[in-house]
């Protein structure tokens, strides 16, 4: 069954889900969910969202905030953009039914996270993103112009490519026309044609064994962009979250949230010695790029497989109100964060780099937005600030939504785009071979590409993954289609485009540290 929409939204993330929210007054919008729509990176989002809503905090502090994180990278205009909008899209979130704390005199209860100068995080308990997913997902159910298509997966945008067409190597010949989806139920595939087409899919933290992220991250929309000839930059820098609960056997690693560490939680060796000074006067209020190689190095030169956080000191009904989730899943594993240290090990955890977008969110295809995690706009450098992702989403959507509805009438759908082609391929029996192929290119990338690189474990990395990628491509081709086997590719794609930027990439700066270019 074949579709024609106004607008196609891949991804259901606070990025995809507040872009449709904003457009599905104007034209029918078509939302696609590769599992459930509530099942997103936004909803495993604990800390909050970060912005300037009053004295002594300004719009000033946080772009200096966001500058120092992003390490000389940040594109100025995009982070006073993002700074100068962000309380007006907070009061949208408000509007569609999202809560944040407040104190009893009614002030929100702002929360200060590492690399931030004030206290600036809006947040709900410690489950912001599930907070905002559910608003959010409530006002979707019940907008007449929005279809939401669940266990669908996208597997190829669709271009000129798809028409017979030579596309040059060059973005600005190419068009997206819609995407081709993989219906998980029946294994059909539906095209749907559309005159706008936004991919929000999210990260690619299941590149590595740790992550935090849900183990949908396998990075289909920079995957598919870059099949479909668009610009994908900044991929080496990968930011892994110092503090993830170790709990061996547990996967995607539940979070331990930057703001513990902000409400004066301190990190210490397993003999219970603080460390963080030695590495940074912010102690362990630093950026995550320093605190997550500071405990990297304790481990590795200790011999460790995980270092502390300490939370005992505080009082406990207020670590308990502020940390209800943390405390009830430590709880569950024998841990009481009020009398027992916590034993945390960094986690691969957000993609700055991505779809390279302008200041709408407009990527360098034709026709094709690109917003959240999914995307490379200039905001984060080589480093993300805490709890601007949130925000970027939300300021993003916004300005796409603006940007899309100025142009969309002016569109046409694209009549010869022919039927998915699956002739000569079969279904294969050998699930082992994607399953060891998965586990080996999260091995591969956690061992050689991780928060310390070298040019000989890049070398060694790329030299693996070839092979892999080789095995897999022939399978992909004599194949029909799984959920499976299009994330494994999508994953090797994702995966040689973080190589081969960190090989670029002759310095160490912000999230990409080389043992060969020691930082100045």
């Amino acid at each position: 069954m074949n579709k024609k929409v106004d607008f196609l939204v891949i991804g259901t993330g606070l990025a995809g889900l507040s872009f449709a929210l904003k457009v599905a007054d104007y034209g029918k919008v078509c939302l696609v969910s590769k599992t459930k729509l509530q099942e997103t990176n936004t909803r495993y989002a604990q800390g909050g969202i970060a912005a300037v809503l009053n004295e002594p905090d300004s719009v000033k502090k946080h772009v200096e905030d966001t500058l120092i994180a992003g390490d000389g990278l940040c594109n100025i205009d995009v982070v006073n953009m993002v700074a100068e909008e962000a309380s007006g899209q907070i009061e949208e979130l408000i509007k569609w039914g999202a809560n944040f704390d407040k104190k009893e005199s009614g002030e929100f209860d702002l929360a200060r996270e590492g690399g931030h100068s004030e206290k600036r995080i809006l947040h709900h308990k410690d489950n912001t993103g599930e907070e905002i997913q559910r608003a959010l997902s409530e006002a979707i159910f019940t907008h007449k112009n929005i279809e939401v298509l669940e266990e669908h997966f996208a597997i190829d945008l669709i271009t000129q490519h798809h028409l017979g067409k030579l596309v040059k190597r060059h973005h600005a010949d190419t068009e997206c026309y819609g995407a081709y989806l993989l219906n998980l139920k029946n294994n059909d595939v539906t095209k749907v044609l559309s005159k706008v087409t936004l991919v929000a899919t999210g990260g690619a933290g299941n590149l590595y064994h740790t992550t935090t992220n849900p183990i949908i991250a396998t990075g289909d929309g920079i995957a598919m962009v870059y099949r479909a000839k668009g610009i994908i930059e900044n991929m080496e820098f990968v930011q892994f979250h110092p503090t993830s609960l170790f709990n061996p056997g547990e996967r995607p690693s539940f979070l331990i949230s930057e703001a513990m560490r902000g409400f004066g939680g301190i990190l210490k060796t397993q003999e219970g010695e603080s460390f963080m000074e030695k590495y940074d006067k912010r102690g362990s209020l630093a950026p995550r790029d320093i605190v997550a190689r500071a405990i990297d190095n304790e481990m590795k030169t200790r011999g460790h497989d995980f270092v502390y956080l300490d939370i005992r000191h505080k009082d406990t009904d207020e670590v308990i109100s502020h940390f209800p989730n943390i405390y009830k899943k430590c709880k569950e594993i024998g841990i009481d964060i009020t009398k027992d240290m916590i034993p945390v090990v960094p986690a691969a955890h957000y993609l700055c780099g991505g779809i390279k977008v302008d200041l709408n969110g407009k990527s360098w295809v034709k026709r094709l937005y690109a917003i959240g995690e999914t995307s490379s706009t200039g905001l984060h450098g080589a480093n993300r600030l805490a709890s601007n992702s949130l925000l970027e989403a939300v300021v993003y959507a916004n300005r796409a939504a603006k940007d899309a509805l100025s142009m969309f009438k002016d569109y046409h759908f694209e009549e010869n785009v022919p039927d998915w082609d699956d002739k000569g391929t079969t279904y294969t029996e050998e699930i082992v071979l994607i399953t060891q192929n998965m586990k080996e290119v999260q091995q591969i990338m956690t061992n050689y590409v991780g928060i310390v690189r070298s040019e000989l474990r890049l070398k060694r990395a790329i030299d693996r993954l070839e092979i892999i990628f080789r095995e897999t491509e022939n399978l992909y081709k004599r194949s029909k289609l799984s959920k499976e086997l299009c994330e494994l590719r999508n994953l090797i794609n994702v995966g040689y485009l973080v190589l081969k930027m960190a090989q670029a990439r002759k310095e160490s700066k912000g999230l990409h540290f080389m043992l060969d270019y020691p930082k100045k």
